[in-house]
């Protein structure tokens, strides 16, 4: 192979790469712009969640209809096209003047995102699937980029809330998203179109059931449990899920082959993905707030506090991760690693109205960011690889979904028991921290029934039987 097609190859991993990274960065980025966005846009304290949740629900909602479309119509050309629509979002976004035009800009920016995130991973496999040595490297790279994202998003939320304005930290999308479109058609393949259907309805079921369920979770603490409208959201929410499966049980070219779940450990992986972006996505969203609401910290130094903790999950995945796994397998890492997490996050809810960030904050969430980094990588590729090679895009897309589901609907949930705990008056730091600290312990508890739940689910691999010689 010429150094020219190699160069090119590997400067189209870093646009792969760079997908990743924006898609992460653009759920950790408003963590920290959230009070400033809260204060000129009038949300409520309950209703600040779904900045987060409303991207989050379309980029998982949609994943998959993402990763159907990038094999019907190429790779690239969805590629391309879910930045054209991340850059749309993100204008709409920073344009804001109400609630409704900030969520709408934010789901937009969430379908951009589940465009972008499967085809980018087909892109990868399209380069560097011929060279089991490359793809390797390739794969590690590509997810490092996600604890970058989230890295950068941290400190790059703070530094920009703090010396510019909340709106910048969605314009920063738009000279990032010209660069990627105007690169792509020179690094990257086109990767070929074929005939097939498209299962629109499923999409739709599984979009508007995960939505109706996190808005009715959400929305309980402030119109009770108990509430008929509550009891109507969530029964909604069952029905268009049931019909999700029913319709791919029923169709020819579902979005879902729901057999591919008998994969040995492919639905245990999945399911401690679920449970571990149910415990931390909350961690870091009440955190954000207990450092701002309570301890009083301006954007900018909210965002350089949780630089320590970004920083070792970066290193943990991309250095300890890899070596651990080899030692000790996938099981145990996943096991130990929600262990520490449910530790982390039980340390965290001893945070006072009159704390610290070196007492409070900095050890117990280091120790949630070590748990958090040792059990991705393994769940992460033990998801994918139990798939067979020719459904690996879709089993990268069902794992997808299950972090962005868990994550969304853990939220949702920490967010009600937060509300009802105290979260909800602005003020009085006192209830806020009992409300942050509520919220903390559900998380520990979601982290420890994943831990649980791996232990009991997940299987190792026997060893691979070594061939008798065969004497002539």
């Amino acid at each position: 192979m010429s150094t020219t097609i190699a160069s090119r190859r590997w400067k189209g991993l870093a646009l792969i790469a760079a997908a990743q990274f924006m898609v992460i960065m653009d759920t950790s980025i408003i963590g920290v712009a959230l009070p400033k966005m809260q204060a000129d846009l009038g949300f409520s304290q309950e209703d600040l969640s779904w900045v987060f949740n409303v991207y989050v629900v379309a980029f998982g909602g949609l994943l998959l209809l993402g990763g159907r479309l990038s094999d019907l119509f190429g790779a690239r050309r969805i590629f391309t096209t879910g930045w054209l629509v991340l850059l749309a979002g993100s204008v709409v976004a920073a344009v804001a003047s109400t609630p409704a035009v900030e969520l709408a800009g934010r789901a937009v920016q969430g379908a951009g995102a589940a465009l972008i995130a499967p085809s980018a991973l087909t892109l990868l496999m399209m380069t560097f699937g011929a060279n089991p040595k490359e793809l390797t490297k390739a794969l590690a790279l590509y997810g490092a980029a996600a604890p970058a994202g989230g890295t950068a998003g941290v400190f790059l939320g703070g530094v920009i809330t703090e010396y510019l304005s909340w709106p910048w930290v969605f314009y920063l999308n738009v000279p990032i998203a010209v660069l990627v479109l105007l690169a792509t058609p020179a690094l990257l393949p086109a990767g070929g179109a074929r005939s097939g259907s498209i299962d629109l309805l499923g999409a739709l079921t599984v979009t508007g059931g995960l939505g109706t369920a996190v808005y009715a979770v959400v929305r309980a603490p402030e119109v009770g449990w108990a509430s008929t409208s509550t009891w109507v959201a969530l029964a909604l929410a069952a029905v268009l899920l049931v019909g999700f499966f029913v319709i791919q049980l029923s169709r020819r070219e579902p979005l879902v082959r729901l057999g591919i779940f008998r994969t040995p450990n492919l639905g245990a992986a999945n399911l401690a993905q679920l449970l571990l972006g149910g415990a931390w996505i909350p961690m870091w969203f009440f955190l954000n707030l207990y450092l701002q609401q309570v301890l009083g910290y301006s954007a900018f130094p909210s965002g350089a506090a949780l630089l320590p903790m970004t920083a070792l999950i970066m290193l943990g995945m991309v250095a300890l991760a890899p070596k651990a796994i080899a030692a000790f397998g996938p099981k145990a890492m996943v096991v130990a690693g929600m262990l520490l997490l449910a530790a982390g996050l039980g340390w965290l809810s001893f945070v006072r109205p009159d704390g610290s960030f070196w007492v409070d904050v900095l050890p117990a969430s280091l120790v949630a960011a070590l748990g958090m980094s040792l059990a991705f990588i393994p769940s992460l590729g033990t998801a994918i690889s139990s798939a067979r090679p020719e459904e690996g895009g879709l089993a990268s897309g069902i794992v997808n979904v299950s972090y962005q589901v868990g994550s969304a609907l853990g939220l949702a949930a920490m967010t009600a028991i937060a509300a009802g705990a105290g979260a909800g008056q602005l003020g009085d730091a006192r209830a806020l921290t009992d409300g942050f600290s509520a919220a903390f312990v559900g998380a520990a508890v979601i982290a420890l029934v994943g831990a649980l739940a791996a232990a009991a689910t997940l299987r190792t691999p026997a060893p691979e039987p070594v061939a008798e010689p065969v004497h002539g």
